[in-house]
């Protein structure tokens, strides 16, 4: 009996330069015995219900074909459900797919890696905001300087790509002044400070390769929060490119704390999973131990 694949799509993913990877990579699915349905929704919300359904009908695998993005909605399909989530990276970070030890650049090996049918047992995450909206998330959460430069670059209609990121991020850093953050951790320890910005952490890495959380595992049913405390402009520009490297954590103004709750106070603040808009802080995370099956 064939595999019984549903592959989600996202068709905008990279500007659209992925669409010609799709014929090839269904192909490479079809030719190793597996019977693949394609999944394209009108928007996001319609992508959620379709991909919701196609979870219902007990397929053997829902794959993402996208980035970041797309993986967070295919998240919320299978979280809890024992569905196994396939990742072919399309999109321009791939964090979550990184994270799996997932080809970042070869969507074709990564189909085959999703015909091996290997599930691995991981942790998700669930994040509540204030306003009520509960979600999933499979990668990190970012609360400050980042996620205001996201509301940003969301707001921005040019440049196109990475690039408004970088405008929004010089625009922001002009005006940013340290955010007076409360953090409860396990619900007992609080944390009340001036901060640059706080992430919570399911994986190491978000942003294309910033490894913010380097020692965060998705299978250890822990969550790294880690906060980077009120430094002058020059100081954070200076330590910044180290989050590629993982070494930013050797900085004074940098802690690290491993737990499985966390909830996020601050004004003026919206959180973003994954890359995707949550809501307005404060906002809870916990970890969800095994939610997830991941074809590795």
């Amino acid at each position: 009996m064939s595999v019984q694949l549903a592959l989600l799509v996202n068709p905008a993913a990279r500007g659209g330069r992925t669409v010609r990877l799709l014929e090839p990579v269904v192909r490479r699915l079809r030719d190793g015995g597996a019977d693949v349905s394609v999944i394209v929704g009108d928007d996001a919300a319609d992508a959620l219900a379709r991909a919701c359904t196609a979870a219902a009908e007990r397929p053997d695998a829902l794959v993402a074909f996208g980035g970041d993005g797309l993986v967070h909605l295919a998240v919320q399909a299978v979280a809890g459900t024992g569905v196994p989530l396939g990742i072919i990276p399309a999109g321009t970070g791939n964090d979550i797919a990184t994270a799996f030890g997932l080809p970042r650049k070869d969507p074709l090996a990564a189909a085959d890696v999703v015909l091996r049918m290997r599930p691995r047992r991981a942790d998700a995450a669930w994040i509540s905001a204030g306003d009520g909206v509960g979600e999933w998330f499979a990668g990190v959460v970012c609360c400050g300087f980042d996620s205001r430069v996201n509301e940003r670059a969301n707001r921005l209609t040019w440049p196109p790509g990475m690039a408004k990121y970088l405008v929004a991020l010089v625009e922001e850093l002009r005006t940013f002044r340290p955010i007076p953050f409360r953090v409860t951790l396990d619900g007992g320890e609080v944390i009340e400070r001036e901060a640059m910005l706080v992430s919570v952490a399911n994986t190491s890495s978000y942003g294309a390769g910033m490894r913010v959380c380097p020692d965060a595992r998705p299978d250890d049913g822990l969550l790294d929060v880690m906060v980077l405390r009120a430094v002058s402009k020059g100081e954070f520009l200076r330590v910044f490119p180290s989050v590629y490297r993982g070494t930013h954590v050797r900085h004074p103004a940098v802690s690290i704390h491993r737990v499985r709750t966390v909830t996020l106070e601050a004004p003026d603040v919206v959180a973003y999973a994954d890359g995707e808009r949550v809501g307005p802080a404060p906002v809870t995370c916990r970890i969800e131990p095994g939610a997830l099956h991941v074809l590795t």
